[in-house]
């Protein structure tokens, strides 16, 4: 009775919850079918599509994670004129977020095509191009206007140039006083210096720091970035082993709680967007660790970029 009072109380305040997510979006479309035979044109399979899903992708899936456990999410990015975008917007308005896309007549919509026959992936196809200096200016003034309105930032880095202007954003939620939370890509973490928090996984830390050898190395080496980027925290996800809170003090660790992992796609998405919400909601960052490691759990058992709700949340927790 009082875990179901606790958690009637945290999903009043995560309905106050005000986040505010920037950063790349795409539009991921699954073509689903069968395959029972070779092209006589090529060594290669013929799928026979019966199906077609469209989901959101990257920042948009950041923020409809939001929305589904309860949270208020404003999704800031750039679009093409063209119906992928449109097709993007609609599907952030059925999901309850509410957006500030802006439009670029110079590019395209990134999409993401997979092709997926008895549950494998045959291929995937990418659409992609960098947005223009005008609108990602246009963007950063959108996003100065903003700060003022959310509780938490998310700063979703795909490396598809809609965070060009990354350490700016930065450095105005932390004068704001907003926690500022970075799923970070690439080799160089210096562009997100002073962010709260970073989200890598393993794969995307070993490329900054290096391997380690245990534990132990391991910490060293994070701590060693974590003072460098003057960086409040880092949460690393480790498959798996679960994840890992890195602060100040230490570390905290919570073991996995995914029963059955069947798509890891989109789980670095839900892992911040929970985290995000949870803070928003007034969570410390270890019981939004914990919050965001169940919701994890929930989402890999699902195909494709999912969500958890708040139902799934929720359930005998």
């Amino acid at each position: 009775m009082e875990t179901a009072v606790k958690h009637q109380s945290l999903r009043q305040s995560l309905a106050q919850a005000r986040v505010l997510i920037a950063g790349d979006v795409m539009l991921d479309r699954y073509w689903f079918g069968d395959v029972e035979r070779i092209s006589p044109e090529a060594p290669v399979p013929v799928a026979r599509i019966t199906r077609v899903e469209e989901r959101a992708g990257g920042a948009a899936n950041v923020a409809r994670n939001i929305a589904a456990i309860g949270g208020k999410a404003t999704l800031l990015s750039v679009v093409g004129d063209d119906e992928a975008g449109r097709a993007l917007e609609q599907l952030m308005a059925t999901a309850g977020v509410q957006t500030l896309l802006h439009r670029d007549a110079s590019i395209t919509t990134t999409v993401k095509i997979r092709a997926v026959a008895r549950q494998q992936q045959l291929i995937r196809l990418d659409f992609e191009y960098n947005p223009s200096h005008e609108v990602l200016t246009s963007t950063l003034e959108a996003y100065l206007q903003q700060l003022a309105e959310h509780d938490v930032v998310v700063l979703s880095d795909y490396g598809k140039g809609g965070l060009t202007h990354v350490t700016a954003m930065i450095e105005a939620a932390r004068a704001a006083g907003k926690p500022v939370l970075v799923d970070p890509k690439g080799d160089d973490y210096r562009r997100y210096h002073g962010a709260t928090l970073l989200t890598p996984n393993r794969a995307e830390l070993r490329m900054v720091t290096g391997s380690w050898r245990d534990d132990a190395d391991l910490y060293a080496k994070v701590e060693a970035l974590r003072q460098d980027l003057a960086l409040d925290a880092l949460l690393l996800t480790r498959s798996e082993e679960g994840m890992s809170l890195y602060e100040a003090g230490g570390a905290t660790h919570q073991p996995t709680l995914a029963r059955e992992v069947y798509d890891v796609s989109g789980a670095g998405d839900t892992v911040i967007a929970t985290l995000a919400a949870m803070l928003a909601a007034g969570q410390s960052l270890p019981e939004a660790m914990r919050w965001s490691n169940r919701a994890a759990g929930i989402v890999v058992g699902k195909l494709g970029t999912a969500v958890a709700t708040a139902d799934e949340l929720f359930h005998t927790q």
